[in-house]
């Protein structure tokens, strides 16, 4: 590979990060699959068309996950329903559900008792930033 092929491979990596192309993309993917319109078009579009309304208004981002998914996850990680989890299970829930930022120590952690409120909060706030797709 040429000097020249580099530098323009390079450039357009930079070029896909900046405006979060492949984050676009992943977040559009993972939403058509997980709905399965009956038409996928008219889908993706109305996806693209409440992506570009929330980023006038910075609300209402479209997301995969809503707060009975969230309140899913919190369950499986307080089976008997001690009304908290720890700092461990809240950062690793909140990175596999896809949240790349996130406050690494929530209301709570100093005791390692962080509540539902809390995860709930600081899960909506992260897949919504992931859930724009675009620089804010």
């Amino acid at each position: 590979m040429s000097e020249s092929e580099k530098t323009r491979q390079v450039e357009a990596h930079e070029y896909l990060e900046q405006h979060r192309v492949l984050d676009l993309f992943d977040n559009i993917t993972s939403q058509l699959i997980y709905s399965r319109p009956e038409d996928p078009k008219k889908f993706l579009i109305e996806i693209l068309e409440k992506l570009q309304k929330s980023r006038g208004t910075r609300l209402d981002y479209p997301c995969l996950f809503d707060d009975t998914n969230i309140q899913s996850v919190f369950g499986m990680l307080d089976p008997t329903n001690k009304g908290y989890i720890n700092k461990q299970q809240y950062q690793e829930a909140l990175t596999t559900l896809g949240v790349k930022s996130f406050n690494e120590s929530p209301e709570g952690a100093e005791e390692d008792k962080i509540s539902f409120d809390t995860f709930l909060k600081e899960a909506r706030q992260g897949l919504s930033e992931a859930s724009a797709c675009f620089r804010h």
